[in-house]
Parts: C-alpha cells; sequence; structure tokens
C-alpha cells in the first residue's frame, strides 16, 4: 500500500507540471584555459609587498582556469617593460598581460603588432586608455585603481586625520609617467585644494627600483622642514619605508600623518605602530587574478574587455589586524 501512494504521488507531481531540478552542464569537458598560455607582467619584484599579492591571484586563477601563466618582473622599469612585452610576442602566446607604466604612446606600434598577430593584450594595475579604446571589443580590460581618485581616497584619510589648511605636506611621488603619475597628482591636488601647503618631490628610478634609497632622501627633507606635518605617497615600496626615516628623525607616531599605498610587510608594521596613518588598498591579488580571467574568457568566448576598479578605500591602525591572516598567504 505504502508503494502504491509514492507511486501515485509522483504521477501528481508529473501532472502538475512540478520539475526536478537538474545542474546545468559545463560548456568545456576539460579547464576553460587549457591549452592557453599568457605572459603577465608583474611590475616590481618576485615576493615584494608591492607585487606578491598579485602574484598570488594570477596563480590562483592560473590554476583555476587551467592556463599556463608566465611571470615578467621589472622592477617598476617602464623600457624593462617594453623589453618584455617584445619577449612575449616572440613566444606567440594566447595572450599577454602589461602593467601600463611606459604609457600609450610607448605601448601602442607594440600592442597594435601583438594585435594583428593574434594575441590578446590585456592590462592591470596602470592603465592604458587609449589601447582599452582601440581594443576593447577584442578583449583589452583594465583590472586596477582609477588612479587619481585612489590618490583622492589617501588624501581624504590625511584630511581626516587631522591635517588641514597651512599645514606643510610632502608629496613624494612618481610625477613624470603619463598614467601611472595619476595616483600621485589626485593626492597633491586633494590637499592644494585643503589648503594644505604641499611641497613635491619626484621619485627618481633609482628608488622606484630600491625602496630603499628613499630613507635618507626623506630624513633630509624632515630635517630640513621643521614644521613638516605630512608626508603622502602613492609608491608602495616608499610608503614601507617612511617609518624608518621618521624614526631616523626621532618624530613619535602619529607626529607626522602618513598617507601610503598598499600593504608590504613594513608597512603593516607602520600601521600597527601607527607611524603610518592610512595606506590605500588596491586589492593587488585582484590585479593578478582578473587579467588572467580577462584573456581566458576572451580567447574562448570572444568577451569584450572589462574594466574594473579593484580600489575604493585605506587601512588604517583600526583595520589592519583583520587582514593579517590573509596578508600572510599572499592574498591582501
Amino acid at each position: 500500500m505504502t508503494k502504491m501512494k509514492l507511486l501515485a504521488g509522483c504521477a501528481v507531481l508529473a501532472l502538475g507540471g512540478v520539475s526536478v531540478a537538474h545542474a546545468t552542464q559545463p560548456t568545456t569537458s576539460g579547464p576553460l584555459g587549457a591549452g592557453m598560455t599568457m605572459y603577465m607582467q608583474m611590475g616590481g619584484n618576485p615576493g615584494d609587498g608591492a607585487t606578491l599579492a598579485r602574484q598570488t591571484g594570477a596563480a590562483d586563477a592560473a590554476h583555476a582556469f587551467g592556463i599556463k601563466v608566465i611571470e615578467q618582473f621589472s622592477a617598476w622599469n617602464p623600457e624593462t617593460m617594453l623589453d618584455q612585452f617584445r619577449q612575449a610576442m616572440a613566444a606567440r602566446p594566447t595572450c599577454i598581460g602589461v602593467t601600463g607604466h611606459p604609457g600609450d604612446a610607448a605601448f601602442d606600434p607594440l600592442i597594435a603588432q601583438a594585435e594583428k598577430e593574434g594575441t590578446l593584450v590585456t592590462v592591470g594595475n596602470t592603465p592604458l586608455p587609449v589601447a582599452e579604446k582601440t581594443y576593447g571589443a577584442k578583449g583589452t580590460g583594465y583590472a586596477g585603481v582609477d588612479l587619481y581618485i585612489g590618490g583622492e581616497i589617501t588624501a581624504q584619510a590625511m584630511l581626516a586625520a587631522g591635517l588641514k589648511s597651512g599645514d606643510e605636506a610632502l608629496e613624494y611621488g612618481v610625477f613624470n609617467e603619463t598614467e601611472r603619475s595619476q595616483s600621485d597628482r589626485g593626492l597633491r591636488d586633494t590637499l592644494v585644494k585643503a589648503g594644505v601647503k604641499v611641497t613635491e618631490l619626484n621619485i627618481s628610478p633609482q628608488v622606484d627600483s630600491d625602496s630603499s634609497l628613499a630613507v635618507p632622501i626623506l630624513v633630509a627633507f624632515i630635517e630640513s622642514h621643521p614644521h613638516l606635518k605630512a608626508i603622502g605617497t602613492q609608491h608602495g615600496g616608499v610608503t614601507g619605508f617612511i617609518p624608518q626615516a621618521l624614526r631616523q628623525v626621532g618624530k613619535q607616531p602619529g607626529q607626522i600623518i602618513v598617507g601610503g599605498i598598499d600593504l608590504a610587510p613594513s608597512t603593516i608594521a607602520g600601521l600597527q605602530g601607527k607611524y603610518i596613518t592610512a595606506t590605500l588598498d588596491q586589492q593587488l591579488y585582484l590585479q593578478g587574478f582578473l587579467p588572467v580571467a580577462q584573456c581566458v574568457l576572451s580567447a574562448k568566448y570572444h568577451f569584450a574587455g572589462l574594466n574594473i576598479n579593484t580600489g575604493a578605500g585605506v587601512e588604517t591602525p583600526a583595520t589592519i589586524d583583520a587582514l593579517i591572516p590573509l596578508i600572510k598567504r599572499g592574498i591582501r
């Protein structure tokens, strides 16, 4: 009797039009990126604070999609990035992921050649607006911060911490690169609009590659400006060395407001010790993961380029401890 009731119940459900749930089948039998190769510029040096999370994100995406990702490191040197692009083109990969530090004018003929040869190009960390506009339909996207707004956000955090009109501040940044400089300009402009007296100091190529060289420069500047109230930068490596310079001149935590960028180990220590007031969080993991996903999806299914802002906030001494477990894993 029980079996007959069960069969009758099933019949009623069928007649009532109730369907049984099922899982949609994937579009491929194996990994979506199987057989693909991507050369990807990471920007800095292997494992450094402004590069490691990008490496981790790219490695996780490569594992998830089954694509081979070949990392390239340049110590942030634009000429090296251009040479690496040429090397990547010679290998005829599926895609090339670049950081846009050399600018559109320098990259344009190289990207045009790569696209002509059937290699997709996408961008991370520093944008290439012309390339994105020209090749967006073919898969050229951007994963990174809106640089000028990122600088604004950092400056706003410094102002919220007590920096005010009439105060003296140093903006130590990269001002000689077309797109990359937008971040430091956003920080500088926002402070100037608030009435802060800003001294602009350009980061040299030597300091750009080896941030420890910033320490004596900062020490000399601080000692020659006794009324200095704040230091701002949008260089991830330099941010982590500002506390060392402050300690060398005998400054206590909080005496000088510091706004920086990224989450290098020394920057984390600076936040915990309250030498660093706020640092822009670019969520660098996404700048590694998303370009790889862009490559696979555009190569496989001809999806257009996606423009994704990976950072819209800062980390402070009050928020940093919650991120430590993820930072230790190279994710944040």
